[in-house]
């Protein structure tokens, strides 16, 4: 598929570094005296960084964007030196991609003559990156590994909530019920294989959605599994890709209404699904459903 991506030109770019306090997604460095693109699957094409660029070296140029790769991405980046390396599978480990540091840490030892540093080094500063806990922690985060969707925090173990089926008129609560069906939501934190995923119907909604609207529960949530995330500010959109992806393939979902607000920054939601979809090898039905910040519905449509 097409998209909008950042490029930087290396011979204006002299490393000032103004720009990466303002790409939200983490996805530039300043590394070896230039800004780098880190990983370019991070990158949301909004061009918030552009403005802020003295030499005006960053531009968005529209191309071809394959499915991730850790492969082709390695190919790409070997060539850029040992702290972008590191860089990128630091990156990998933090948002827990172990398969994926293995198999650029792999490509590597099998290109390692084609290298311009100490592959030993880089694979030295990954492994004990974030590694900084005691023993006894070690082993209580490894143990939860499963259930709390590969990261230490209790609050991402998977969990179905069992609602009732009560109507609010029949309740002695005075809050409208909730129509949450699971936990986590948040989609760094959430299994694309949980058990509530399997043949559901999912509603992605931005962050600031369910805040706007005073019917979300019963109007849009009710009966559906949810994902939040924020196109802006999260961090390893790839990430959220690969998830929505594995929800297609693995967890076969029925459909996926993406809800955003009325704000551009926000159609980047739209933009994951529609990767997923593209190198997914099911099609599921897709609707758009754009809130104002008022709380109504601007916008409703199948695309």
């Amino acid at each position: 598929m097409k998209r909008d991506i950042l490029k930087i030109d290396e011979e204006l770019c002299n490393g000032c570094g103004q720009c990466v306090p303002n790409c939200h997604e983490g996805a530039l460095q300043v590394i070896d005296g230039k800004v780098r693109l880190v990983s370019e699957l991070m990158c949301d094409g909004l061009g918030a960084c552009i403005g802020h660029c003295p030499e005006g070296a960053i531009t968005i140029e529209s191309r071809e964007a394959e499915p991730y790769s850790e492969i082709r991405v390695m190919e790409q980046m070997k060539d850029k030196g040992k702290n972008t390396i590191i860089a990128h599978l630091k990156h990998l480990k933090d948002h827990g991609e172990k398969g994926f540091v293995h198999e650029g840490v792999t490509y590597l030892k099998e290109h390692r003559d084609e290298l311009s540093f100490n592959l030993d080094e880089v694979i030295h500063e990954v492994h004990n990156h974030g590694n900084a806990v005691s023993a006894p922690q070690q082993t209580h985060v490894h143990s939860h590994n499963h259930d709390n969707g590969g990261g230490g925090c209790p609050g991402a173990k998977t969990t179905v909530i069992e609602r009732p089926g009560t109507h609010y008129e029949n309740s002695v609560s005075t809050e409208p019920p909730s129509e949450l069906r699971q936990w986590p939501v948040q989609m760094h934190l959430v299994n694309p294989n949980a058990s509530y995923f399997q043949g559901s119907d999912l509603l992605l909604a931005a962050d600031c959605v369910a805040f706007s609207m005073g019917g979300f529960h019963s109007k849009h949530l009710k009966g559906k599994s949810l994902a939040i995330a924020c196109p802006k500010l999260d961090q390893g959109s790839e990430i959220y890709i690969q998830k929505l992806t594995s929800m297609i393939d693995v967890a076969k979902v029925n459909t996926i209404t993406v809800m955003m607000m009325e704000v551009p920054c926000c159609g980047g939601l739209l933009q994951m699904v529609k990767a997923a979809l593209a190198s997914a090898s099911r099609k599921v039905p897709v609707k758009k459903i754009i809130v104002g910040i008022n709380g109504d519905v601007l916008q409703e449509e199948w695309v």
